[in-house]
């Protein structure tokens, strides 16, 4: 299996740059400097037309992901729209206030996304065991988990993405993402199992204007997405394919 490489985007600069670069999927969402949010039909249908697949968030609202009735059926009616636009999937989360996923959340957003694929998100690094809610999350039909191991970042998060990966089994598949670089991604995946490496691959865009700031319509400089560090990513994951094919090959017991 071919490991793919996700870049998540939040504008049309950032979805040329991650398409430019080499990346295998699109996550897409606004306002990435907040954990990402629901992104807009019209860059939904820009992100579609590159004919890259894109995995569409499904967040209404910033803040931790305890969800209420409307706000439920908010995301179902987002998940049907984002079917019709073309999107091949949806990420979404939802936990309890007392901690936990929250499971029949995640069970009417698995039904309203029908046949498309549903990622959930990294809500699950918030909870106390999270190698049990892969395996219960996986009895729900979900396709993959994004997560960083219940860390700030994939790479200090490891072990328990290891665990995640082999609790995940066959169908259900781990996607590490937090803080992946082309400098640390071939020994996130020498040490997780994982094989979908998720990251914005982004840099410091310019300072906003101060008025701008004073106002509260900005606070700091906002990252985009460079071509260059995809490519960069998507180089670091050959360079692993390759090593470890050539290994393979040497492992290999010699013909008779």
């Amino acid at each position: 299996m071919n490991t793919l490489l996700e870049i998540c985007v939040d504008d049309a600069a950032g979805i040329d740059a991650a398409v430019a670069g080499g990346a295998d999927r699109l996550e897409l969402c606004a306002s990435l400097e907040l954990g990402g949010l629901t992104p807009s039909a019209a860059l939904v249908e820009r992100a579609v037309a590159t004919g890259c697949p894109v995995h569409m968030m499904i967040r209404p609202t910033s803040g931790d992901f305890v969800l209420d009735g409307a706000a439920i059926a908010l995301m179902q009616e987002e998940i049907r729209l984002g079917a019709w636009r073309g999107i091949v999937g949806v990420v979404v989360g939802a936990t309890r206030p007392e901690g936990g996923l929250d499971y029949d959340a995640l069970a009417r957003f698995r039904e309203a996304a029908r046949d498309m694929r549903i990622v959930l998100h990294r809500a699950i690094d918030l909870v106390a065991d999270p190698v049990e809610a892969v395996r219960r999350v996986a009895v729900l039909g979900y396709d993959k988990i994004l997560s960083s191991g219940g860390a700030p970042r994939a790479i200090d998060g490891a072990t328990t993405l290891a665990a995640m990966v082999e609790a995940a089994g066959k169908n259900l598949s781990i996607v590490a993402g937090s803080g992946v670089t082309s400098d640390n991604a071939a020994w996130l995946l020498d040490h997780t199992g994982v094989r979908e490496i998720h990251a914005s691959a982004s840099c410091a865009g310019p300072a906003p204007h101060p008025d701008a700031i004073g106002f509260g319509f900005a606070r700091e400089p906002r990252n985009r997405t460079d071509a260059r560090r995809v490519r960069a990513l998507r180089d670091a994951i050959a360079a692993w394919e390759s090593g470890r094919q050539t290994a393979q090959f040497h492992d290999a017991p010699p013909k008779a």
